[in-house]
């Protein structure tokens, strides 16, 4: 299992450090999370922007740090290794910063309003992912097997649909505003960094 990050140090980094989060503040110091979480009103009236970085290292409990990090290890070794090191952790990074912007936007005068968890960042590297393989097969939810195309377009189908009923009430409090823009986030940074991804792509899909 480890000879997967051999070329891939910074998804391994990621993991772990995610993970170590997660023992301290699930075992030692519950509080911790509410201190890194991305929350607006902070961000508005304290001026604590790291927060827009810290609340994408902390979860709201392990079944919602397991998912994420399954999800990273299955996408992110063979992403770093197309990228390299560097542009890879930028994508992530940026990814989660560009989900923590829109959630801040859409949320910044909800004064209750906090959210956690690396889920921007994994959605950026999974539309990543789709840019340099548009049609490697994705089974979602373990289940549902589909190209990964077509999962980017269902996925940001339903994080518009997902957010409309979120406003009027009728859905959870899963932030799909923050998911959409770790989305788009990572397929223009890979973009910016790698323009003939872009254009391999639009050849793959026959445009």
């Amino acid at each position: 299992m480890l000879n997967e990050f051999v070329d891939a140090p910074f998804t391994l980094l990621i993991l772990l450090i995610n993970l170590l989060i997660g023992i301290y503040t699930f075992g030692m110091d519950p509080l911790l999370i509410g201190r890194m979480a991305l929350t607006p009103i902070r961000i508005r009236e304290h001026g604590e922007y790291y927060r827009f970085v810290t609340g994408g290292f902390v979860h709201a409990g392990w079944a919602h740090l397991a998912f994420n990090m399954f999800t990273l290890f299955f996408f992110g070794p063979f992403l770093e290794r197309k990228l390299g090191l560097v542009i890879f952790l930028i994508v992530y990074l940026g990814s989660g910063l560009a989900a923590n912007l829109v959630s801040y936007l859409v949320h910044r005068k909800h004064d209750n309003y906090s959210a956690v968890g690396a889920s921007g960042s994994i959605a950026g590297i999974v539309f990543a992912f789709c840019l340099f393989e548009p049609f490697r097969r994705i089974i979602l939810f373990l289940v549902v097997p589909m190209p990964a195309w077509v999962f980017a377009i269902a996925f940001v189908g339903f994080s518009i649909y997902a957010m409309k009923k979120k406003f009027d009430g009728e859905l959870g409090r899963i932030a799909h505003e923050a998911h959409l823009g770790g989305a788009i986030g990572g397929a223009f940074l890979t973009i910016l960094f790698r323009p003939d991804v872009f254009v391999s792509f639009l050849d793959k899909i026959g445009l």
